[in-house]
């Protein structure tokens, strides 16, 4: 491998950019950012690993190439140009004349706190932009190259052996041997059960050219939206791969994070989105793959820190991811939550809540009625319907699809929360009649509240799924539900806190 010694410190020097200010130096395990002035320089670190070859300058130009290309699909505003590094007679190293002896990507900069996992940190993660978010990467995935040819399996095994090849090529005592064994034993033997799954969605088009390293350090906030950058530019045969497996990073990411809530919103706005639901018994795996990844990633950077306690605490991470990736292959028994109630009882406040600590990562599926008979349309959940849509025809289209997506969902190992009125007892009976069929724990919740508020909570919906308005509310006031039988009947009129809070325990219960 060459030195780059003298090429770290032309780049380091802010007379290099004619600026006057400091350059500042973010370092990954296979590139490194100088930051100076209004811009970004990245180079490709000169190395080879058993995943990457980046030990040429040729190998590197190309790299470089390559990632510029391919970023413009989801970031254009941030990617500027390839640019030479070049020797003079004399040595000295210019962007100007000479014999070229290395390559950066140029990138316009932003601000580190617009940076996704510091904005996550900060709290400012909100609804709105997990939304945006999720429906940006469902896009790009509607978009993306489709490789029609693709062997869905052996492209998730290919990952699964180079995740175990990086683990073995770690210094000894890196990451526990014992652990990556019997990761590797658990993902090959989930591999071979997916198998089927796998290659039918490679069929069907899901293997795509996609971002292919899609986690929080990765988004970053452009005037005021979203963009995807630094995608996988290294390995095209690894970038192209399942769109679940895809959004499985950013998952992950998320919720080893800490950031359950938002985990589950982007999961479930995606799948909405994307009409995502034939894959969802792949996901454990995916996740896995996902922290086995950031394992030996951040093992690796761990090699190449110097001072000792940073080193501890980068292991450390390494570690945790490993053990998060051993129990993502051993999801909860799922389970179905039915939550029905007139309108403005709370039904989607609850559902949400509910959701994140139901079942396995990333929590439960949320089906709801509203997102549900909009995408049967063609429309987003923030679209309007026109009354015709609300007929008992289309309504009985819409539960009959909740109940198939239900089943499919329980079928592939995720828990449920079904989210509708369900005024009518053979509605609710059959989502009981589906989860005996298949042996699944079911749970029912009604939501009652007095009428004038219900009134007052559709009349301050902003920016929501539901059409629902007043004269709605007055009209499904004068419905004669039923019995309820074994339903959960609740106050639903005090804080939405109180209610999941009591909502949760009643689950407990039944668990016992």
């Amino acid at each position: 491998m060459i030195d780059q010694s003298e090429t770290i410190r032309f780049l380091s020097r802010p007379e290099t950019y004619g600026c006057s200010g400091p350059v500042e130096r973010i370092d990954t395990h296979d590139a490194i950012v100088f930051l100076a002035g209004e811009h970004a320089y990245k180079l490709k670190r000169a190395i080879r690993l058993p995943y990457l070859d980046f030990s040429t300058a040729a190998k590197r130009r190309t790299v470089c190439e390559t990632e510029l290309a391919l970023n413009r699909r989801t970031a254009p505003e941030l990617y500027c140009e390839v640019r030479a590094i070049r020797q003079t007679p004399d040595g000295a190293l210019t962007f100007d004349q000479g014999e070229t002896v290395d390559w950066l990507v140029v990138m316009r900069r932003f601000a580190d706190d617009a940076l996704l996992e510091h904005i996550a940190e900060r709290g400012e993660l909100t609804p709105p932009l997990i939304d945006e978010i999720a429906d940006h990467i469902a896009t790009f995935h509607e978009q993306a190259e489709i490789c029609m040819s693709a062997d869905g399996t052996s492209r998730i095994r290919k990952v699964i052996e180079g995740n175990f090849e990086s683990m073995t090529c770690l210094p000894n005592g890196f990451l526990p041997e014992d652990q990556y064994l019997r990761l590797h034993r658990a993902s090959l033997a989930t591999l071979d059960n997916m198998a089927p799954l796998l290659d039918r969605r490679a069929g069907a088009g899901c293997v795509r050219h996609c971002h292919g390293d899609l986690h929080l350090a990765n988004i970053c906030l452009w005037e005021g939206h979203p963009l995807m950058f630094d995608c996988l530019e290294f390995d095209a045969e690894l970038a192209t791969t399942d769109t679940l497996y895809d959004l499985a990073f950013l998952l992950m990411d998320l919720w080893q994070r800490g950031f359950a809530v938002q985990a589950n919103r982007l999961f479930n706005r995606y799948c909405d989105m994307a009409d995502e639901s034939d894959g969802l018994a792949a996901l454990p795996l995916f996740l896995s793959m996902r922290s086995a990844i950031r394992a030996h990633v951040t093992a690796s950077e761990a090699q190449q820190q110097s001072d000792e306690y940073k080193r501890k605490n980068t292991l450390e991470k390494a570690r945790s991811y490993l053990t998060a990736a051993l129990t993502f292959l051993h999801p909860n028994k799922p389970r179905l939550i039915a939550i029905g109630g007139l309108s403005g009882t709370g039904k989607s406040t609850l559902a949400a809540a509910l959701a994140p600590s139901i079942g396995a990562p990333p929590g439960a599926r949320w089906l709801r009625s509203d997102v549900l008979r909009k995408r049967m349309a063609g429309l987003t959940p923030e679209d309007t319907l026109p009354e015709s849509a609300y007929s008992a025809e289309a309504g009985q289209r819409v539960y009959k699809r909740m109940l198939q997506e239900a089943g499919e969902a329980l079928d592939a190992g995720q828990s449920v929360i079904t989210d509708a009125v369900f005024a009518k007892p053979d509605e609710r009976l059959a989502l009981e009649r589906l989860c005996r069929d298949i042996n699944i724990p079911f749970s029912g919740i009604w939501l009652d509240a007095p009428l004038m508020t219900l009134e007052h909570r559709v009349r301050d919906r902003r920016c929501d799924a539901s059409d629902a308005d007043i004269d709605v509310v007055k009209q499904q006031s004068t419905y004669d539900v039923g019995e309820l039988g074994d339903w959960h009947r609740l106050d639903a009129s005090g804080t939405a806190s109180a209610l999941a809070d009591n909502v949760l325990q009643i689950i407990s219960r039944e668990r016992q």
